[in-house]
C-alpha cells in the first residue's frame, strides 16, 4: 500500500505543488497520522451486495419470515437498507491505494512531459518503488529528477495572412506572454493564443478561430550540441471553413453591426412578420400587441450598437447587464451575416428576450432553539413584483413573524409568550436614480443599481422589546469584474426601547455585580425580595440612584463600580438615532469555487450624525443636560468608522488550504455622542471570530468580560486554519484565531478595557483548535473546537495553556466556512 509519494532532485527532497499534482497515485488520507478513510471503508463488508441477498433468497425460500416480526416486504426493505448502508461506508471511505507499476512509470512520464512543457526538453525522471523496513505491505515511490539545460526563446518572428488581422496584432504586440531571452514555458504560449484570440475577436475579427494560431519552434535537443537558443515564429493562418467535402479558405476581416433587433416579451411562436416595431436610439424593438418596457430601459443594457465592430466583451456584458434587470430570463444572444452583403463583413445583432413572471411569492418556514428563545417557529414571506414603472423596477414586500417560548418571559402561562414582527419594503432600480447624470463615472457595464428600503420591527417579551425602523439609499455597481463599490448614501436606523425595567432580567451579569456590592450595605426593605437579593427594577434603580446622589456612602471602589453599571445601563436602555453614509470597496481575485488561490480585500468608511450636526444650530435643538442635541427627543449618534478586512488563500498542495484572515476596525465618537450605539460597536468570539470564546464574551482588553454582552469601538482580529481531507465528503481543519476588543476615545475609564498603545497587544486573546466539516456540495456543516491558548483576563503567570482541555474548550457550530 503506498504510503509516500518523494520529488528527488539532486539528491534532495523537493516541494513542488505543481508537481506533486501530477501524480497518478495519491496515499491514503489521513487525520493526524490516522488513516480514518481507509478504516471507514475497511468496515464495510467485502462483497456485501451479493452476502445479503444471499441471505434474503435463502429466508424467503424457506417461508420462516412470516412467522417473525417482519412481513416479506419489511424483511427486503430492511436487507436493501444493510446493503446501502454498506454502500455508504465504501462510499464516503478510501479504498487502499495499491502500488501500481503502470500508474507510477505514468506518473514518471507525466512529471517528464510536465519538465518538458518548462523547457527542459531533455529532463529524464526515472522512480523506485521500496517496501518500509518497519511496516508490513506498505511501500513508498521515489521520483529522481534531472532537468538538464534549460532551452531560451532566441529570435521571434511572424507570418500573418490577413491584412486585417496583421494591423491588430501590430497595435498590441507590446502585451505578448513570449519574449526574447526568456526561458521556454509551454504555458506563456497558451496564454498568448488566448491573448491573440482575445484580442481578435474585440477587434471586430467575429469569426476567429484560435486554432488558426500556430507556433514553429526551432530547436535542438541533441545535448552534446549545447544549443539552447530557439528560434520561435508566430503563423496566424486564414480562415477555414468546411462546404460540403471541400475546404474554403477565406482572409479574416474586421467585421461591423449593421443593425441590432432587440425582441421583447419574445417567446419561440410568435410570427416575426406579425411583430410590431419601433426604432429607439439606434435600436429595433419588435413587440407584440403592446411594449410593456421602456425603450430607454431595454437599449441601455444593450452593449452592441449600430456602426460599431463586433467584440465579443459586448455580448458578454449585455448578458450581465440584462441579468442585472431580474426581469427577464437568460436571453439569448445570435449574430447572423446580413443577407446580399458582397463583403460578407456585416452583422445583424439579434436579442431576444423572455419575461419572468410579473408576480413572484415566497413562503418559508424555520423551527429554531437559541438563548433566546427554548423553542420557536417563524414564518416568512416575501411578494415579488417586477417591472412596475416599465423600467425593469422590482418591488420587494416581505414581511417575518417568530413565536416563541421561553420560560424565564413574561406571561409564562402561555406557551408561546415571546414574539417578534417585521416587514421590509424594497424598490430596486437597474440603474444609478440620481438628480445628476453619473454616466460619466458609472458606465452601464459596470451593473449599477439603486436600492430603496425601509423596515420595521416589534418585539415582545425579548430584551428589552425593542421597536426599530430602518431605511436607505444604496448604490452598487462593479468598476472590474473583480472590484465592487457600495454606497450607502442615507443609512436610517432609530431604535425605541419600551421595556427598560427588564434591563436587570436580561443582562444577569450586570445585575449579579450590583447585588454583590448591595450585600456590604444596610438597604431598606423595599428594595430587596424574599432572598435578600435587589428586586428589578425598583430596588437596583434606586439603590443606584442613592449611591450616585450621595444620599448612601460607599467605598470610592464600590462607587466607581455602581457608576459604571450605571452608565452601561443608561447607554443600552437609550434609544438610539443613527443617520449614516458609508462606502464599501471590495476586490475578489477568486475564479470560481474551486480556486484555492485568490485574496479578497474589503475597506469600509462610515460617518453618522454630520448631516444632523450641521443643521443643529439653526434649528435651535433641544438639548440635554451635558449639551448634547435632541432630535424627536433622541440624542443622535455621530461617529467615524473604517474597517479593513484581508483574506488570503494558499494552495498548500492538491486538496490542502491554508486560509488567512486579518480584520482592523474602529469607531471613534465625537460631536454628539460619547459612545458608539450597541448595533454599530464590535464583539469578539463565536463561530466566525475567536473560536475559543463564545460570541461576546471576549473582553474587551483584559477586563475578563465582566457583561453578558460585551462590546467596544476597536477590534482587532487575525485567523489561520489548515484545511484538509479526511475521508470523503468529511473534511478536517487545524485553526488558530488571535484578537480582541478594546475601548478607545469614548468614555469607557476602565485601564482594563481600554487600548492604551503597543503595551495593549500584550490583551490579544489566542485559541487553537481542531474543526470537522461535512461538505453536502451545495453548503458545509461545520464543528469546531475551540481551546484558550492565551487568556489576557487571567494574571500574567496564568495567562499561557491554563484552560487548554475538553471541559473549557467552547464547541462552535457554523455553516459555510468561517471565512
Amino acid at each position: 500500500m503506498l504510503t509516500k509519494n518523494t520529488l528527488i532532485e539532486n539528491g534532495k527532497p523537493i516541494k513542488d505543488i505543481n508537481m506533486e499534482g501530477l501524480y497518478y497515485q495519491y496515499p491514503n488520507s489521513n487525520l493526524l497520522g490516522f488513516p480514518l478513510g481507509l478504516h471507514i471503508y475497511n468496515t464495510a463488508k467485502p462483497k456485501s451486495d451479493s452476502i445479503y441477498l444471499a441471505r434474503l433468497d435463502t429466508v424467503l425460500k424457506q417461508h420462516t419470515f412470516a412467522e417473525q416480526l417482519l412481513s416479506k416486504k419489511q424483511l427486503v426493505e430492511w436487507t436493501k437498507t444493510k446493503i446501502g448502508f454498506q454502500n455508504w461506508l465504501r462510499k464516503t471511505g478510501e479504498a487502499p491505494v495499491i502500488i501500481s507499476d503502470l500508474q507510477t512509470k505514468k506518473s514518471a512520464d507525466k512529471l517528464t512531459a510536465y519538465l518538458n512543457s518548462l523547457g527542459y526538453f531533455n529532463a529524464t525522471v526515472d522512480y523506485e518503488i521500496s517496501a518500509l523496513e518497519k511496516k508490513e505491505k506498505r511501500g513508498k515511490v521515489d521520483y529522481f529528477i534531472n532537468r538538464g539545460n534549460a532551452y531560451y526563446i532566441d529570435s521571434l518572428s511572424n507570418e500573418i495572412a490577413s491584412h486585417d488581422v496583421d494591423s491588430i496584432f501590430k497595435r498590441f504586440k507590446r502585451n505578448t506572454f513570449i519574449k526574447e531571452g526568456d526561458r521556454y514555458d509551454l504555458n506563456n504560449f497558451q496564454k498568448e493564443r488566448d491573448r491573440l484570440t482575445f484580442t481578435l475577436r474585440n477587434s471586430g475579427i467575429y469569426n476567429f478561430q484560435q486554432n488558426s494560431i500556430e507556433y514553429e519552434i526551432l530547436r535542438d535537443t541533441v545535448a552534446e550540441h549545447q544549443d539552447f537558443k530557439m528560434p520561435v515564429k508566430l503563423i496566424i493562418n486564414n480562415y477555414t471553413q468546411r462546404s460540403g467535402d471541400s475546404l474554403i479558405v477565406s482572409d479574416y476581416k474586421v467585421h461591423t453591426i449593421k443593425k441590432v433587433n432587440i425582441y421583447a416579451d419574445y417567446s419561440f411562436s410568435d410570427n416575426y412578420y406579425e411583430l410590431d416595431s419601433i426604432v429607439y436610439n439606434g435600436y429595433t424593438i419588435y413587440f407584440s400587441k403592446k411594449l410593456r418596457y421602456s425603450p430607454k430601459t431595454l437599449t441601455n443594457v444593450i452593449a452592441a450598437r449600430a456602426g460599431s465592430i463586433y467584440r465579443d466583451i459586448d455580448r458578454t456584458n449585455t448578458y450581465r447587464q440584462i441579468s442585472n434587470l431580474n426581469t427577464f430570463k437568460y436571453p439569448n444572444i445570435e449574430y447572423a451575416y446580413v443577407e446580399n452583403d458582397s463583403t460578407n463583413t456585416q452583422l445583424v445583432n439579434n436579442i431576444y428576450l423572455t419575461p419572468q413572471k410579473r408576480f413572484t411569492a415566497v413562503f418559508d418556514v424555520d423551527v429554531s432553539h437559541s438563548n433566546i428563545q427554548d423553542f420557536g417557529i417563524s414564518f416568512m414571506g416575501s411578494v415579488i413584483s417586477r417591472n412596475i414603472f416599465r423600467g425593469a423596477e422590482t418591488l420587494e414586500i416581505s414581511g417575518r413573524s417568530t413565536f416563541g417560548s421561553q420560560k424565564s418571559a413574561a406571561e409564562n402561562d402561555r406557551f408561546f409568550n415571546i414574539s417578534e414582527i417585521g416587514a421590509d419594503v424594497k424598490l430596486s432600480f437597474p440603474r444609478i436614480f440620481f438628480p445628476l447624470n453619473t454616466d460619466k463615472w458609472i458606465t452601464k457595464n459596470m451593473i449599477p443599481t439603486t436600492v430603496f428600503s425601509v423596515g420595521t420591527s416589534v418585539q415582545q417579551n425579548i430584551g428589552l422589546d425593542k421597536r426599530t425602523l430602518d431605511g436607505a439609499l444604496i448604490y452598487n455597481w462593479h468598476p472590474t469584474t473583480l472590484k465592487k463599490l457600495s454606497l450607502e448614501l442615507i443609512d436610517i436606523q432609530f431604535i425605541r426601547n419600551v421595556n427598560i425595567d427588564n434591563f436587570f432580567n436580561v443582562y444577569q451579569t450586570t445585575y449579579s455585580r450590583l447585588n454583590d456590592i448591595a450585600q456590604d450595605y444596610n438597604l431598606d426593605n423595599s428594595y430587596l425580595n424574599d432572598n435578600g437579593n435587589l428586586n428589578i427594577p425598583y430596588g437596583a434603580d434606586n439603590f443606584i440612584a442613592d449611591v450616585l446622589s450621595n444620599q448612601l456612602s460607599v467605598t470610592s471602589n464600590d462607587r466607581e463600580d455602581i457608576r459604571s453599571i450605571n452608565e452601561r445601563k443608561e447607554r443600552l436602555t437609550d434609544n438610539n438615532l443613527i443617520v449614516a453614509s458609508n462606502l464599501t470597496y471590495t476586490i475578489n481575485s477568486r475564479r470560481g469555487l474551486l480556486d484555492n488561490q485568490f485574496y479578497q480585500f474589503r475597506t469600509k468608511f462610515e460617518l453618522a450624525g454630520n448631516l444632523l450636526s450641521l443643521f443643529a444650530n439653526s434649528a435651535n435643538l433641544e438639548q440635554t443636560d451635558n449639551d448634547k442635541n435632541l432630535l424627536f427627543g433622541v440624542q443622535y449618534s455621530q461617529y467615524a468608522k473604517a474597517e479593513f478586512d484581508y483574506i488570503k488563500y494558499f494552495e498548500v498542495s492538491r486538496d490542502k488550504v491554508l486560509a488567512f484572515r486579518g480584520f482592523l476596525g474602529m469607531a471613534v465618537p465625537f460631536g454628539n455622542s460619547t459612545s458608539i450605539p450597541f448595533s454599530r460597536s464590535y464583539f469578539a468570539g463565536g463561530s466566525n471570530d475567536n473560536r475559543g470564546w463564545q460570541a461576546y464574551s471576549l473582553g474587551p482588553g483584559s477586563s475578563g468580560s465582566v457583561n453578558d454582552f460585551n462590546e467596544a469601538n476597536l477590534k482587532l482580529a487575525f485567523n489561520l486554519e489548515y484545511r484538509f481531507p479526511i475521508a470523503g465528503s468529511v473534511k478536517g481543519a487545524l485553526f488558530a484565531d488571535a484578537g480582541n476588543i478594546w475601548n478607545v476615545f469614548d468614555n469607557v475609564e476602565d485601564e482594563d478595557a481600554t487600548f492604551s498603545g503597543i503595551s495593549s497587544i500584550a490583551d490579544i486573546a489566542l485559541a487553537s483548535g481542531i474543526g470537522l466539516r461535512y461538505d453536502f456540495g451545495f453548503f458545509v456543516f461545520r464543528l469546531d473546537t475551540g481551546f484558550k491558548a492565551y487568556d489576557p483576563a487571567l494574571s500574567y503567570d496564568r495567562r499561557w495553556l491554563t484552560n487548554v482541555n475538553f471541559k473549557d474548550a467552547v464547541l462552535n457550530i457554523g455553516i459555510n466556512y468561517p471565512f
